[in-house]
Order: structure tokens, then sequence, then C-alpha cells
């Protein structure tokens, strides 16, 4: 496995909280990435401080500061990550990821998620199962095969220059990235083995959660959610989300908004057509508790 070589990119603003943890899963790995741009959006806490300590001392890290910020502050992660990508011109890699500055995993993570690799040269996108940390406990968040969380994909480099990187949006561009590596015939696969521990959960209080649910919602319209799917995930979701109900509730009343809104489509007309096709395949291959 010494001879696979990887890189890893970290959008990462104010996490000085968490991100020394995600520093010491990466410096641990039993396969270490043969370069990491950690990449502070305008940080204003000790980020920079902390990863610049462990840089000095692990000279695979590479920290670069963007100074300004010119888009919304979902896409400003796409745009952080991009410029991470161009700090790798010159680098020889196989393997490239997305990683969260907020996770921590074990010592054989990326050792494991590369052997799929190696075992499969259609595999494009992999990935493992996050956990949530919760008080004392970890609670598993959706898992489902097909499909490998935000912030913890890796890339076969022929598999993200085939797509053309992320595609800038307010939201879901790791759900997009999946669906044009389907469209250009990669496969995407997350795996059990791979434990990850997500220490910033996205809010407990329903006044904090609600509207990001909504904001989910308007995002899966404008990227082309067949409407049947979209019902299917609301009745899904009614038991096995939570706030029960207004989980649900509020990712549907984001994608009846932007319905009625006629908001503009993010996408291509051929992707689109390409995701809801796939989204009404599943739907009748599989019963509702496998749909995306």
């Amino acid at each position: 496995m010494k001879d696979i070589r990887y890189v890893l990119i970290t959008p990462a603003r104010n996490e000085e909280a968490y991100i020394e943890k995600t520093i010491r899963s990466v410096i641990s790995q039993t396969v270490l990435p043969k370069k990491w741009v950690i990449v502070s959006d305008q940080s204003t806490d000790r980020t920079d401080e902390i990863v610049r300590t462990y840089a000095k001392k692990n000279d695979f890290i590479c920290l670069v500061r963007v100074k300004e910020r010119k888009v919304t502050s979902f896409a400003a992660k796409v745009k952080a990550f991009e410029n991470g990508y161009m700090r790798l011109k010159g680098v020889d890699y196989e393997y490239i990821g997305n990683l969260d500055a907020d996770l921590s995993f074990g010592e054989k993570y990326y050792e494991n998620i590369l052997q799929r690799f190696r075992g499969n040269p259609n595999l494009g996108i992999a990935g493992g199962h996050r956990f949530t940390v919760i008080g004392e406990k970890l609670i598993p968040e959706e898992h489902r095969p097909w499909s490998v969380c935000a912030g913890i994909q890796l890339f076969r480099r022929q598999c993200y220059e085939d797509i053309g990187g992320y595609v800038l949006l307010d939201r879901a561009e790791d759900t997009v990235a999946e669906i044009m590596a389907g469209m250009k015939g990669w496969e995407v696969r997350s795996f059990p083995e791979g434990k990850v521990i997500h220490h910033r959960p996205l809010g407990e209080a329903t006044d904090r959660i609600l509207p990001l649910l909504f904001k989910y919602g308007a995002s899966e319209y404008a990227i082309g959610y067949h409407p049947l799917y979209e019902i299917g995930k609301f009745f899904l979701r009614i038991k096995n989300e939570k706030p029960y109900f207004l989980s649900s509730a509020a990712r549907l009343s984001g994608y009846l908004w932007a319905s009625l809104r006629r908001r503009k489509k993010a996408l291509p007309h051929e992707i689109i057509s390409y995701i809801r096709r796939e989204q009404l395949k599943r739907m009748r291959l599989f019963n509702l508790s496998n749909i995306n």
C-alpha cells in the first residue's frame, strides 16, 4: 500500500474546536497522504495557529489562507476546495480526498478505503460510514451503499478529472459529483469498515436545524430531484429523522417553495434527466428504505 499516492484537501473556517482531532487522525494513518492542503477560509480563531504547529513537524501538511470571500457561505466551501486543488499542480497522485475539519477516524481508515480502490478499477468515489457524536453516544448518519457522506469523499483522480471537479452550488455539490460520476460510468460506494466520527452535529435545536433542512429541500429542487422521489423521501424520513415529522416537512416545504417560485435549475437539462431516470429506477427496484 505504500506505493499508492493520495492527497487531501480540507476547507476550514473557524475550526479550532475540532481540527486538531482531524489532524491527529491523518498524521497517525498507516498510509500517509503525499500532500494535505488545509485551506483556512478567513478563520478568525486559532485554526491557522493549530495547523501551523502541526505543519512544522509534518512536511506534507500545507496551510493556505483565503483572504477574501466572493461567494455565499455554502459555495465558499467549494471555492476553498478549488483553491487547495490549485496547490496540487506538479504533485504526483492517484487519489484525491475531500476531508472536513471536524472528523476523526482510526489509523487504518485510508488504507482500508484505498484497498477498495485497488480491488475495483471502476470505483470512482469511495468513503466510510459517518457517525455523529450526541452526548456520549455515536449516532449513525444515513448510510447508503451507493453514496458517500459529504466531507469524506475520496476520488480516483481520473474520476475527479472526468467530472470536472465539484460544481459551484449553494448546497449538494457532493451529491452532484456522485451523479456526474455515475454518468461517466464510475461506481460510488461507501464501506462499513471506514468508521468516521463527526464531532459537530448539524444542530440539535429545532430552531437551528429546520431552516437548514428547508434549504436542503430547495437545493434538491434546484438540482432536479423528481417530485415523486421527494415525496417518497418525505414519508421515509417521518419516523427516521429528528425532529420527527418536522424535519421531513421542512425539507418538503423547501422543495415546494422552490418549485412555486420556479427557482432556476442549477444543472444542465441532460444531467437533470439522468438524475430523474436514476431516481425512478431506484424507486422501482428498491423499497422506500433504499432511496437516496
